[in-house]
């Protein structure tokens, strides 16, 4: 292979992202505006769970696909979303400015998210709180930026945003920072992998030597 293909080869990165959240919070149509730039506001609600694919190229040398599962609101109960969550790198929980009961919600489905995956080291996975439909009248506590601060650092969050899918307000940018923290887990993860990689084999190096099993053919 001559430098040139090599240095043209993109890194293909394949991470599975959670769409969770009370019902009618906007999932669905955060999810349309985001992949297929298209609103509307007639959609169905979603049974069980839906997929939807997004492409990224990141920069010139990587390229992410993002499989995005749209979580039904009425799944934090059942049994199914251990199933739903596994093997998933990172999650938004969505919630509508306009009815606080979808906010007092959101730790629920936090501490039933952390309780049911985790990344490979047991920490939680990276979460961004969306509060969506902020083109409209607002309740509770998103009326306060120092609050809402101070409870996503509480329960955890990557990050939150004011979004709209209406209105196509912060769903790229909520998007970005949830993929820039996911690519920050990965390179962290992977480089502890190489360190132990490193460990074990030089241990199992010393092993042999004790055991007068290395040959110096």
């Amino acid at each position: 292979m001559s430098y040139a293909s090599k240095n043209s080869e993109k890194k293909d990165h394949l991470y599975k992202i959670l769409v969770i959240g009370d019902l009618g919070a906007g999932k669905t149509s955060i999810i349309k505006r985001y992949v297929h730039r298209f609103f509307t506001q007639h959609y169905r609600a979603t049974i069980g769970v839906d997929f939807a694919l997004k492409v990224l190229n990141w920069d010139e040398n990587t390229l992410i696909r993002l499989q995005l599962w749209d979580i039904a609101g009425q799944e934090r109960y059942g049994n199914m979303t251990r199933v739903y969550y596994k093997e998933a790198v990172g999650a938004f929980i969505v919630f509508d400015v306009t009815r606080v009961n979808t906010f007092e919600s959101v730790a629920k489905w936090k501490s039933d998210l952390d309780s049911k995956v985790q990344l490979s080291d047991g920490s939680p996975i990276p979460c961004v709180l969306l509060a969506n439909k902020c083109d409209q009248p607002k309740e509770g506590l998103i009326n306060n930026s120092h609050k809402m601060e101070e409870y996503c650092k509480e329960n955890s969050f990557t990050a939150w945003f004011e979004t709209s899918a209406k209105d196509n307000i912060n769903i790229d940018e909520a998007a970005k920072a949830l993929v820039t923290k996911i690519l920050e887990n990965d390179t962290l993860l992977n480089a502890e992998s190489s360190k132990d990689e490193g460990k074990f084999s030089i241990s199992k190096e010393t092993n042999a030597q004790k055991n007068g099993k290395m040959c110096s053919c």
